[in-house]
């Protein structure tokens, strides 16, 4: 006899929500919207054990810092390298320490230091989270390929921690349209 899902749920739940380890989880990418604030409103409205991180969300100090601290440079190449130089010791240190790395790509603009970072999370073996509307997945197929998931919005990206970290699963996006996978396409393993 299988255990009821509502109660699978609730053990589930109860026995990883009693874990004293917090989720390193680094929000990477576009900087032009509010997606990293509304993943922080929902991982505190569910009470994940996270924390976020990200890279320096101000467009003009992360062009300007190295610029600001070290002196102004005559040639826009040198100006923009030390700045990055300066950056990039804050984002290697936040990828390496990150449990999950989100990374997000607008279609406004090209963000190919999110590009980058995604490269340098799979390559430390970080689990990773796309977060991008659908109309440019072609583009990133290759990045997608590398990630765990693949969200289309921010909300998606906090029902996943949830259920990574918690079990915790929402409402099905489908609503009542949802039909669990075993009846839909029959039992997965023919010889349980």
């Amino acid at each position: 006899m299988s255990m009821p899902t509502t109660l699978r749920r609730c053990f589930t739940s109860s026995t990883v929500a009693s874990s004293s380890k917090v989720w390193n989880v680094y929000l990477s990418g576009e900087i032009h919207s509010n997606w990293r604030e509304v993943i922080a409103e929902g991982v505190q409205a569910k009470s994940l054990p996270v924390r976020l991180t990200s890279p320096n969300t101000s467009h003009e100090d992360s062009d300007d810092c190295g610029a600001i601290i070290l002196g102004m440079e005559e040639k826009r190449p040198n100006w923009d390298k030390i700045g990055a130089n300066m950056n990039n010791i804050r984002t290697k240190n936040l990828i390496q320490d990150a449990d999950v790395v989100v990374v997000r790509f607008g279609d406004k603009y090209k963000q190919w230091n999110a590009a980058f970072d995604a490269g340098y999370a799979a390559a430390l073996g970080k689990s990773i989270i796309t977060l991008h509307p659908p109309n440019i997945s072609h583009m990133l197929k290759e990045v997608n390929a590398s990630a765990s998931v693949v969200c289309e919005d921010a909300e998606q990206v906090v029902d996943t921690l949830a259920y990574v970290i918690t079990g915790e699963l929402p409402e099905p996006r489908d609503g009542k349209d949802y039909i669990p996978i075993a009846e839909r396409l029959g039992a997965g393993n023919p010889n349980p």
